[in-house]
């Protein structure tokens, strides 16, 4: 697998990003579309709203929020977009983007994760 790396959707694009990946379920706040250079926005990996609203602002909850997370990855649509992913990957460096404030503790952070623990994948941050 290409490089995978995390930034925030706010940070300005890089040639460096490769395929800039959105990994949230809503669109980032106050980001025009041509401004944030998104290649692919897969809603579908991204947290159920329920999940992302039970850990916001919670990062005493991280290992938490993240084994729930890897249950959610399981399912048929998170599934789909897990394969695009890959897909993506195979081509070349990718970028998660994501809108969070928290650097350390986002659904960004624990997707990269969750791939370098199931499916080997090799990572730059």
């Amino acid at each position: 697998m290409a490089s995978l790396k995390l930034k925030r959707v706010y940070e300005a694009p890089e040639a460096s990003d490769g395929t800039r990946i959105l990994v949230d379920r809503l669109w980032p706040r106050g980001m025009a579309k041509d401004k944030a250079r998104i290649d692919l926005w897969l809603k579908d990996i991204a947290p159920s709203d329920a999940l992302r609203k039970r850990f916001h602002g919670k990062p005493e909850d991280w290992d938490a929020f993240c084994d729930a997370y890897a249950e959610e990855l399981e399912g048929e649509a998170a599934q789909a977009s897990l394969e695009e992913l890959r897909e993506q990957l195979r081509g070349g460096p990718v970028t998660l983007l994501y809108a969070a404030r928290d650097e350390s503790h986002n659904n960004a952070v624990a997707l990269k994760a969750w791939l370098e623990k199931n499916r080997g994948g090799s990572s730059s941050a």
